[in-house]
């Protein structure tokens, strides 16, 4: 099951002089960066700095991620970037073991006896006692250089305290990083939370849970569906075809903490790009934070930039409903990284805000698991607060108009159950009260599929005049037994109630709907979500419907070819493989030329080369990249996500040549080869 990790970067360290926010600047103006980023910087495939958010890879924020509709570095996308509200542990949680630290260059090794016990915890590279005592011996002597030094001035001894911090800061965040991460454990009391409401794994089953499980009451469903339709599908956060185009398109951009702080550094070469190895930021430079600062805005930019693609995409193929990813602004609520949107992206979400009300559609966000109002502990209810009005400021600077700024709504649960469910409730209805009108038009409430379901949260929902989001995947999971029967046909009798939670506040009403796994079994099991959905809900055929699944806009599209829905003659198959709507720059056979070049000879091919770059980039308009081309050939077939990217190079194994036949093929290889050079002589 894959797990969130915690942030490298404890909420309560004291920053560094470096890491303060700077002063707010004032009404009316804005930041924005001065240099400007390659495509290459922003793409995950070709930065390390540059990963894709895991929520968005999620059919919901807490859902298991489906890792197999991105292309890119195997090994890179499994690092996990941090999460601005995961850094508090769980309640009981057992403490993390304390690693030590690896020296430093200049660190002198005492002993023999210590130099042993580093090695045990495999923290230092391995190497000779004698030769470790020897380095060591020489490096507490004081150069030359240093016994002549003059004093610095204070402002210099400053500036070099201050880098200090910062060094000390990146290096806490390795050592953290490769610290063993620890498994949430759940609450006293409390067997039914496990610290994620919608997390799906593929845990081992007893045999008792199966047989019990097995003997359930058969699933009670109604036959009716809202046909024709004439609401809003929706997918959440990541479009599939967009993020495997060239470039690729997607909102999901982050970072880790580690690289925002590496980026406080000016580049070795400023004149020049950044370079994953050639040119990275030089941390015997003085570090500064609105530099650092300046790298995030720019990935937070690049995600809303692509939003205004997506926006114009889903619209073409007929999808006028779409969740925002909560990772479009990395740590933008975090405790000690944390920023304001405003004063770099207010203008650029307002031309997001602008296409969405062009087009109709409807934007909603949903915060992850860690945004609980009912937790006990102070430190998740701060955090909570400050991710809220983060999701608040992004949602409010699309100045929308009245009633599409009415539906973008912010989904969350009410999260874990902590020995008490009515201790639970109070405290939420506590913290709810302290939220500021804004959230509190915003925030509408889901039931989950582990500890809180519909009869126990639309009575609050009626009492704090919240909105109710009916998830049908979870209601069939946890379920009041006593009055309703699992399966769609029972909860059709509180339509009414819920519905009255939406149209008092004047929102249009949402809900979601996924479908189990065909072998799930065990309650468990059942909550892991299928990549598509086989039919549609017994709901109003006018209401916005979110889609929970895995392939995200191909489960609408075979929704819209299954029941002929509005869109469905918009878009074909794609062809296995080939993107015809990519600026994907074309490899070309290399001339042979002499090893040695004249200097206007190398110009010339230099003039040469840039020419045909540019007009292989230049083929497709960029208005028109990604966009399926004039047959929509967006759709791929369930399972086939490997027609997304092209087909992977084989380079096969030379067969082992025996002795004998190796020296009978000489021959013939030198004749072969003294053909070809008189073929490229007479060329």
């Amino acid at each position: 099951m894959a797990k969130r990790k915690h942030a490298s970067v404890s909420a309560t360290a004291a920053p560094s002089v470096e890491s303060m926010p700077p002063p707010p600047l004032p009404n009316g103006t804005s930041r924005r960066s001065s240099r400007r980023v390659s495509k290459a910087e922003l793409d995950p495939a070709t930065s390390n700095d540059v990963v894709d958010g895991k929520e968005a890879l999620r059919d919901s924020p807490d859902g298991d991620m489906n890792e197999d509709i991105i292309p890119g570095k195997d090994e890179d996308f499994k690092a996990e970037s941090d999460s601005a509200l995961s850094d508090v542990p769980e309640e009981d949680a057992e403490p993390k073991p304390k690693r030590r630290a690896p020296p430093r260059k200049k660190a002198a090794v005492k002993s023999k006896k210590e130099e042993v016990s580093v090695k045990k915890e495999d923290v230092v590279p391995k190497r000779s006692a004698r030769g470790s005592a020897a380095k060591a011996k020489k490096e507490e002597q004081p150069t030359k250089s240093e016994e002549v030094a003059p004093k610095r001035s204070a402002k210099a001894a400053a500036a070099a305290a201050a880098t200090t911090k910062v060094k000390k800061e990146e290096a806490s965040i390795k050592n953290d990083d490769t610290a063993p991460k620890k498994v949430k454990k759940e609450a006293k009391g409390d067997e039914e939370f496990r610290g994620d409401p919608e997390a799906e794994g593929d845990e081992e089953v007893d045999p008792e849970e199966m047989k019990e499980a097995l003997g359930r009451p058969p699933p009670v469903n109604s036959d009716y569906l809202p046909l024709p339709w004439k609401g809003r599908l929706g997918y959440a956060c990541l479009c599939t075809y967009l993020r495997n185009s060239n470039p690729a398109v997607f909102s999901s951009r982050t970072t880790r903490i580690a690289s925002i702080l590496e980026h406080r550094h000016p580049l070795k070469d400023p004149t020049q790009p950044e370079h994953p190895i050639k040119n990275r930021p030089d941390k015997e430079q003085p570090a500064d934070y609105q530099r650092g600062q300046k790298f995030v805005e720019q990935l937070c930019l690049a995600n809303v930039r692509d939003m205004k693609k997506m926006l114009r995409w889903n619209d073409r193929y007929g999808i006028k409903f779409m969740r925002l990813s909560s990772e479009a602004f990395p740590f933008a609520s975090h405790a000690d990284y944390g920023y304001k949107l405003a004063p770099f992206a207010a203008d650029a979400l307002a031309e997001v805000g602008k296409i969405v009300a062009e087009l109709g559609h409807r934007v909603t966000t949903h915060p992850g698991q860690f945004t609980q109002l009912g937790s006990p502990r102070k430190p998740v209810i701060d955090n909570s607060f400050r991710d809220l009005e983060y999701h608040d400021e992004m949602l409010s600077l699309l100045k929308l108009p009245p009633q599409q700024d009415r539906d973008a709504v912010m989904i969350l649960h009410m999260g874990g159950v902590f020995g008490d469910k009515a201790a639970t409730l109070d405290r939420f209805r506590e913290n709810y009260a302290k939220l500021n009108d804004s959230i509190k038009r915003r925030l509408v409430l889901e039931n989950d599929d582990v500890s809180w379901g519909t009869h126990e949260l639309l009575p609050v929902c009626k009492e704090l005049n919240i909105p109710f989001v009916l998830d049908y995947h979870h209601n069939n999971i946890i379920f009041d037994s006593d009055k309703i029967r699992e399966g769609t046909k029972d909860i059709i009798d509180y339509y009414p109630e819920i519905r009255e939670t939406w149209t008092r506040k004047g929102i249009t009403q949402k809900m979601h709907y996924s479908e189990p796994t065909p072998a799930a079994v065990t309650g468990k099991q059942r909550r892991k979500h299928n990549p598509r959905v086989a039919s549609l809900p017994p709901c109003s055929n006018d209401m916005d419907l979110m889609i929970e699944a895995k392939d995200k806009e191909q489960a609408i599209f075979e929704l819209m070819k299954t029941f002929k829905l509005p869109g469905y003659d918009t878009f074909n198959d794609i062809i296995p493989n080939v993107r015809s709507d990519d600026n994907k720059l074309l490899s070309k056979p290399k001339k042979k030329t002499p090893k040695k070049k004249g200097k206007k000879a190398k110009e010339d091919e230099e003039d040469e080369d840039e020419e045909a770059e540019d007009d292989t980039l230049n083929r497709i308009p960029d208005e028109d990249v990604g966009m399926g081309g004039p047959d929509g050939r967006v759709y791929w077939p369930p399972g086939m996500e490997e027609w997304l990217r092209p087909v992977k190079r084989v380079v096969k194994k030379k067969e082992p040549v025996e002795n004998g036949d190796e020296e009978e093929k000489k021959p013939a290889a030198k004749k072969k080869a003294k053909k070809a050079k008189v073929e490229d002589e007479e060329e």
